[in-house]
C-alpha cells in the first residue's frame, strides 16, 4: 500500500503541479484539475489514453466528463490522501494533454 506523502515531499512535488494549475481540495488531502479541449472528441480521446495508464498503474482518478471538459481529482484513498501515485498520475495526465 502507498504511504501518504510526507511534508518533504508536499514542499518538493506539490509547487509544479500547482503551477500547472491543480489545486489542493478543500478539506480533503486531494488535487484536482479540470482539463479544457477543443472538443468532445479530443476530451475523450485523452480520457482514454489516461484510463490506460491508470490501469497499468492501478491507480484511478475521480473524473467526470461533460462535452470537452475533464474534471479530475487525485486522492490515493487506501493511503487516507495524497501518495507518490497521484504525483505521478497529475504529472502523466499533464503530459497527455500537452500532447
Amino acid at each position: 500500500m502507498a504511504e501518504k506523502l510526507s511534508e518533504a515531499a508536499r514542499k518538493a512535488d506539490l509547487p509544479a503541479l500547482m503551477d500547472s494549475g491543480w489545486v489542493l481540495v478543500e478539506g480533503r488531502d486531494a488535487i484536482t484539475k479540470t482539463y479544457t479541449f477543443p472538443n468532445f472528441v479530443d476530451a475523450f480521446g485523452w480520457m482514454t489514453r489516461a484510463a490506460i495508464w491508470a490501469e497499468k498503474w492501478n491507480h484511478h482518478p475521480e473524473w467526470s466528463n461533460v462535452y470537452k471538459t475533464v474534471d479530475v481529482t487525485l486522492s490515493t484513498h487506501d493511503a487516507g490522501g495524497l501518495t507518490d501515485l497521484d504525483i505521478k498520475l497529475a504529472r502523466k495526465l499533464d503530459a497527455l494533454a500537452a500532447r
